[in-house]
């Protein structure tokens, strides 16, 4: 059984679309409540400050990511072929214009100007992602199909950058395909 969609989450929704479309500060309570159609009062009940709303967005998007982490852990056992699913999750989200940047890879590059609960939540999103990408990779050399130039950390802060540079790569030259010639090369130099 399914939840229904709350006021909440349509403006979480929305702001998400807005912050991939513009940025943290290209957009306002008063976009949100024309796109959603209510009144910014209704938005302030929700979220009292911009802070509040994005902070919880980016939570609710950290959440989803890691759900969806665990989920490659219990049904991919191969490391290779589970960074593979991940960068093909990306591929298609980029592909079919669903997710076409990681929200927090967006964030980060705002980070100066970010309040300090959205940016603590962007860090965190860094935190986890890196852990799981290290944690995968060290499984992959120690199974022996996955070959580390560096340490398993160095590793997943290489890839985990370029996966983030494949997206804006993609973005900046209009080109969806962009994103795999880039991140393709990646798991064949890993496969060794």
């Amino acid at each position: 059984m399914t939840s229904a969609r709350t006021t909440s989450d349509a403006i979480l929704d929305c702001a998400q679309s807005l912050i991939v479309a513009g940025g943290y500060n290209g957009f306002s309570y008063a976009d949100i409540a024309e796109v959603v159609g209510i009144r910014k009062a209704s938005i302030h009940h929700h979220f009292p400050a911009k802070a509040d709303l994005v902070r919880a967005l980016v939570a609710r998007y950290r959440r989803e990511a890691e759900e969806g982490l665990a989920a490659l852990e219990q049904h991919v056992g191969d490391p290779a072929a589970r960074l593979a699913a991940y960068l093909g999750y990306w591929e298609a989200c980029i592909a079919e214009a669903r997710a076409p940047i990681c929200l927090c890879a967006l964030l980060a590059s705002e980070l100066p100007v970010l309040p300090d609960v959205v940016a603590s939540e962007v860090r965190g999103h860094f935190r986890t992602l890196a852990a799981w990408l290290a944690a995968t990779m060290e499984r992959g050399a120690a199974e022996g199909g996955l070959h580390l130039s560096d340490p398993g950390p160095v590793e997943a802060e290489l890839f985990m950058a370029s996966v983030h540079g494949a997206m804006l790569s993609a973005r900046a030259y209009g080109d969806p395909a962009m994103f795999g010639t880039i991140t393709r090369p990646l798991l064949h130099r890993l496969a060794g």
